[in-house]
């Protein structure tokens, strides 16, 4: 296992973070497939997903843990300096602050659901696939791809379906648009699952590592291990 972070891994945690910021723009665009509607951002979901496999199963929970605390940081900023930019007192000859404000904007609720399912569901991905390759001794590696995105999935759009329309739209509702989301997400993730397993095996042999996470602390929260 490398000592230090290698340029393999920094690109895969740029990309990562990266994805994760592209997404929070493109979701306030909505577009409908058939009787759902979705936000333009659930293309990107399952990246997030797919590079969250391939930095568990490569590096190790312990790692990811790391990289995930930066997307949620670099998330959280990027939320309070749109914010800002919008509190900021527009220009005389600029007249497009209600549409600057309209398309980045958020609402507290969204802003915090949003939070709160990125950081619930990427750690509860990169636990699950972590534990099952630790259990299977590093086999079903499809199955465990499969298996986490689907855990993470569920908590994910649980949590921010919950927190962003509660109230707002009928319980039965909010069942079908948690059902649709998951089922459209781990559906798209089954699809690059091929994709994800040459990633997987090619950047095992560039960087000639492949942690299991024999005794280490699955807690959240702690920045390495000692």
């Amino acid at each position: 296992m490398p000592t230090r972070d290698s340029d393999c891994l920094k690109i895969l945690t740029i990309l990562y973070v990266s994805t994760l910021l592209i997404f929070n723009i493109l979701a306030v665009k909505l577009w409908h497939l058939g009787p759902f509607i979705f936000t333009a951002g659930i293309l990107l979901v399952p990246l997030t997903y797919i590079f969250g496999d391939v930095l568990t199963e490569v590096y190790g929970y312990g790692k990811t843990r790391r990289i995930i605390w930066i997307g949620f940081a670099c998330n959280a900023l990027m939320i309070a300096c749109i914010e800002l930019a919008i509190l900021l007192p527009p220009a005389p000859n600029w007249h497009m602050q209600n549409e600057f404000a309209a398309l980045l904007g958020t609402t507290p609720r969204i802003a915090l659901g949003s939070l709160a399912a990125y950081w619930a569901g990427e750690f509860v991905n990169s636990y699950v696939i972590a534990r099952m390759k630790v259990a299977s001794n590093g086999r079903w590696i499809w199955t465990r791809m499969v298996v986490s995105t689907l855990a993470g999935q569920m908590v994910d759009s649980a949590i921010f379906i919950t927190i962003a329309f509660l109230g707002s739209v009928p319980s039965a509702q909010l069942m079908v648009m948690i059902a649709s989301v998951v089922a459209f997400k781990v559906l798209y993730e089954i699809l690059l699952t091929p994709v994800t397993y040459k990633i997987i095996a090619y950047v095992k042999r560039l960087e000639q590592c492949d942690v299991y996470d024999h005794g280490i602390n699955f807690t959240p929260f702690r920045w390495q291990e000692k």
